[in-house]
């Protein structure tokens, strides 16, 4: 499970560094892309940690977890606070209203 997660990583990371090279033709392009790719990663992480024996109660046990810590270390400063946002609502089980964030 953490593989997909790693994975979901990645492709959020590949397509943050192509927003942040945009031209203004494909800016908005990008930005889709990264905001879609940053919700997969954000889905695969409240998979894994839902598939979890000992699920963590607190945001701050959530990034304690090795896993977590690794990825949280790697993201770009900019995305710290909206994965710690969205790391909260997981662990608080709060279900976002689905809204338009896959729209492409």
């Amino acid at each position: 499970m953490i593989k997909a997660v790693q994975e979901a990583f990645q492709e959020m990371q590949s397509d943050w560094q192509q927003m942040q090279s945009s031209d203004m033709d494909s800016a908005g392009d990008d930005a889709d892309r990264f905001q879609a790719a940053f919700y997969r990663f954000i889905d695969a992480v409240k998979e894994w940690l839902e598939s979890l024996e000992q699920k963590p109660r607190t945001t701050a046990a959530a990034l304690d977890l090795p896993e977590l810590s690794a990825l949280y270390d790697e993201l770009p400063a900019p995305l710290l606070l909206n994965f710690e946002t969205e790391l909260e609502l997981i662990v608080e089980g709060i279900v976002r209203v689905e809204d338009a964030r896959y729209d492409d």
